[in-house]
């Protein structure tokens, strides 16, 4: 494997050029036409055009992109996250045209993507999951009659959802009458398929996820875990590894049963199992990813391991770089803050020109940036500009670094997230490590107008 196309766009292609380069791998970009002049383009050994800016006519034709693969070259294809990265028939359309899919293999893929099914396979594993209905429910009488033995809350979710993306909190029957059929509309039109299902909703929860990596010799091993509760709108936006609210009894047991919801689908390539923890300490299996996240470089700072070069000697068919767990360790502590072109009160994409992208002293951060001075924030894509990543001996000292870091950042040209950051990382409810997923937007209730215009 010496050229491998990536099948994506902004940062998260770039840091894959930058693994390969290390390797001594060729890459290959593709590109839409509002991305022609954009950094991971330029980065790359070679960039093809496959169409237009929105992404149902550029990245996410699988057919072309995997035409592009095949006229240069490339043996392998990498997806990184989003887009087609979650995608079975994508997937095995790679494996069909003779070239490797750098993820598990698209049974996997489907059986995980499926909530309702990845259910079932992890009852039948051992791995505790929330309560709830085992099966879709079809109509609103049924999901009436289903959340009174589960009791209110519930959570109504779209069996294909994902992302935050068909998932509604019912605080109780007129909620649940009003958002069904709302709810069966959105899981139709996104994921194409209308299935929903009801989970007891597990109140003051953290959303703790757990990195794993598996091999095609049957090793599975985790990476330890991030804690993802600073969320707005279940969309994740500060990351911290490892979780300051966990205990060691609970923590090795949560890490255990990721390792077992791994094997329990003979797992291959990177993957995170999510949970959900309660304030009681019980944790239920929430999710399976089937790719690389967005936030895989706090485990990277922490643990001082290359997921994308692990997941690229997985896709080679080798052994995993460190089968025995005992081998891998964690040292100190790092944050992710998601920096994105949004309007810090509405919280609305803030797309434009970035007139001055100025990071000032960045010495001991970690930079993950699609974007340079002068770059264009389009309406077309996520609006996210970089992840900035902190890491530190220790938590304190990681948030100290992160004020010190984010009062120097020069941005101008459009709106962004940045006062949030200042704001949010001196209150009290984020220092004492201990939060929920509610968390932010308790505080933005009360604060909100403490963020500078």
């Amino acid at each position: 494997m010496d050229k491998i196309l990536i099948a994506n766009r902004g940062e998260i292609a770039l840091r894959i050029v930058e693994t390969c380069k290390k390797l001594g791998i060729s890459t290959v970009a593709v590109y839409s036409e509002a991305d022609k002049e954009a950094l991971f383009v330029k980065e790359a050994d070679e960039a093809f055009p496959i169409g237009p800016p929105p992404v149902q006519q550029s990245y996410l034709k699988a057919d072309e992109i995997i035409g592009v693969a095949k006229t240069s070259g490339a043996q392998a294809i990498h997806p990184g996250y989003g887009f087609l990265s979650e995608n079975a028939d994508f997937a095995r359309k790679v494996r069909e045209a003779g070239l490797v899919f750098i993820g598990p293999d698209e049974e996997t893929i489907e059986r995980m993507g499926d909530k309702i099914e990845s259910r079932k396979t992890m009852q039948a594993a051992g791995v505790p999951v929330v309560p709830g209905t085992d099966d879709g429910v079809a109509t609103l009488d049924e999901a009436k009659q289903e959340a009174g033995k589960i009791g209110y809350p519930v959570m109504l979710k779209a069996s294909s959802g994902g992302g935050g993306i068909g998932m509604v909190l019912c605080q109780n029957e007129q909620a649940l009458s009003q958002q069904f059929q709302t709810v069966k509309n959105r899981a139709k039109a996104y994921f194409g398929d209308d299935v929903v299902f009801l989970e007891k909703y597990i109140e003051n929860a953290r959303h703790i996820e757990v990195q794993i990596f598996g091999d095609h010799q049957g090793n599975i091993v985790h990476l330890y875990e991030r804690n993802c509760s600073v969320q707005r709108r279940n969309q994740k936006v500060i990351e911290e590894s490892p979780s300051p609210s966990l205990s060691e009894d609970v923590r090795e047991r949560l890490l255990a049963s990721a390792v077992e919801a791994a094997k329990a689908v003979h797992y291959k390539n990177a993957g995170t199992v999510e949970f959900i923890v309660g304030e009681d300490n019980s944790f239920y299996f929430l999710e399976m990813n089937t790719r690389l996240q967005v936030e895989h470089p706090i485990t990277e700072e922490v643990t001082g391991l290359d997921l994308v070069e692990w997941q690229l000697e997985v896709a080679k068919g080798n052994p995993l770089p460190i089968t025995e767990q005992h081998d891998i360790e964690t040292t100190g502590h790092a944050m992710e803050f998601r920096l994105y072109a949004e309007d810090p009160h509405t919280f609305m994409p803030s797309p434009g020109s970035l007139q001055k992208l100025d990071w000032g002293n960045a010495d001991g951060v970690r930079i993950d940036a699609g974007y340079q001075e002068g770059d264009q924030v389009t309406p077309f894509y996520d609006p996210m500009i970089a992840k900035v990543i902190i890491q530190a001996e220790n938590r304190e000292e990681a948030i100290e670094r992160s004020k010190t870091f984010f009062a120097q950042v020069g941005i101008e040209g459009l709106k962004t997230n940045l006062p949030l950051f200042k704001e949010f990382i001196e209150s009290e409810e984020f220092k004492q490590g201990d939060y929920h997923t509610k968390v932010l937007a308790d505080w933005l209730k009360t604060h909100k107008g403490e963020l500078a215009k």
